[in-house]
């Protein structure tokens, strides 16, 4: 009980240090917690411990969308809070308030052009600063019903509000019970529209006309005089069906055209990872994880890109899966029929919590991908320290698994 009653009186603490900071202009960022970027290893862990994931290792965007849309600005970050006051730790689902910000980075607007032609590429307008699911830069993370927080559809650019580029700005992830902080934790919020067409388009209108010039050349279509042109309206795009629709039955997904028309020109291309032509990107190096460091290549996991236009594969369904290559007696590395960033393990517990996001597995060589790692036990790497989440250290051996 001691115990408890100074952590209580930690917390209620820093929240008088963060309204104080906050209140009196102390220069310390959207929540109080460090620099313009965040790039520190704060964290507070009290009643409750926070755990923020992006729902993938990067997210890619157009910077211009004049003439064409591959992808909008369209982030998703989760939670996962344990209350630890108990004998036994539990997974929090209900009453407390979960909420976020992305650290130096309150407006999107005035860096993409975005909300100058989101009513001819969607059908329907969006306030500035506002995605595609009425989601802000800032705001409440909702319930989802099965263990976590989530807000989809962030509006996010790689563009700090002070000017500079930066594809891995940090979300703050603040949560509190009855007006009180119990937990606060910062995660990396990829984005980046390093999608480099301009290698090989070339046109001398511009690279995004040259695509779809190339486009009606080879298709017999009428693009350059339809813009701004969404691809996914006739090329489906899973994650934006809900927006874009379907697409037409009669032709690829987007994911199986680019890669199946694109494969044989990659010889074309000279890079130190071949993917970065499209994928982000030399500057950005979205693969940076302990596969990476391990020596393996996007073609280890995800195979060539003739394999990913397979007609049998379904996008952004048939991906790779941990299990495939990770075996231990006892150890489940999926829920069956899941993918990782979907899965849970240790009674609950999702496993990009622990591990971090598919290609930001941790450690990665990426600065701030570790940060919310070290904050929360004083290193980086996978989650290993029982009593963030345990108020008595278990003496049973770990379980990974969804269930004992």
């Amino acid at each position: 009980m001691v115990r408890w009653a100074v952590m209580g009186a930690v917390i209620a603490l820093v929240s008088l240090l963060l309204a104080l900071a906050v209140g009196c202009g102390g220069g310390l960022g959207p929540l109080g917690l460090g620099g313009d970027e965040g790039m520190n290893t704060m964290a507070v862990v009290g009643n409750m411990v926070a755990f923020g994931m992006s729902e993938l290792g990067m997210h890619c965007m157009n910077q211009d969308f004049s003439k064409l849309m591959i992808l909008p600005p369209f982030n998703t970050l989760r939670a996962q809070v344990v209350d630890r006051t108990g004998q036994e730790p539990e997974i929090v689902r209900s009453n407390v308030t979960v909420n976020f910000s992305v650290l130096g980075n309150t407006r999107s607007a005035d860096k993409t052009n975005f909300w100058d032609f989101e009513e001819a590429l969607l059908g329907f307008p969006l306030a500035a600063n506002t995605g595609l699911t009425g989601t802000r830069l800032s705001g409440p993370m909702h319930a989802t019903g099965d263990g976590r927080f989530e807000a989809t559809g962030i509006p996010l650019t790689p563009v700090m509000d002070k000017g500079t580029v930066n594809p891995y700005p940090l979300g703050s992830i603040v949560v509190k019970k009855a007006g009180t902080i119990q937990a606060i934790t910062k995660t990396v919020v990829p984005v980046s529209w390093e999608i480099s067409c301009n290698l090989c388009h070339t046109g001398a209108q511009g690279t995004d006309m040259d695509i779809l010039q190339a486009h009606d050349r080879l298709h017999h279509t009428d693009l350059q005089n339809a813009t701004p042109v969404a691809c996914g309206r006739c090329h489906e795009q899973p994650p934006l069906a809900g927006v874009l629709g379907s697409g037409s039955p009669a032709l690829p997904t987007l994911s199986r055209a680019m890669h199946r028309s694109h494969g044989p020109r990659m010889k074309l291309v000279s890079l130190p990872v071949n993917c970065y032509a499209c994928h982000p990107g030399v500057t950005t190096k979205c693969l940076r994880d302990v596969h990476r460091q391990a020596g393996m290549t996007c073609l280890s996991c995800h195979g060539s890109m003739a394999a990913v236009a397979s007609a049998a594969r379904q996008p952004w369904v048939d991906e790779p899966a941990c299990g495939s290559c990770h075996q231990r007696s006892g150890f489940e590395f999926e829920e069956p029929g899941k993918l990782f960033r979907e899965s849970r393990g240790h009674n609950g517990i999702y496993c990009e919590a622990c591990h971090n996001s598919p290609h930001a597995t941790v450690p990665t060589v990426t600065k701030a991908d570790n940060i919310q790692n070290i904050g929360l036990q004083g290193k980086a790497g996978t989650i290993d320290k029982c009593s963030l989440c345990h108020s008595q250290t278990p003496d049973e051996p770990f379980n990974h698994t969804l269930r004992d």
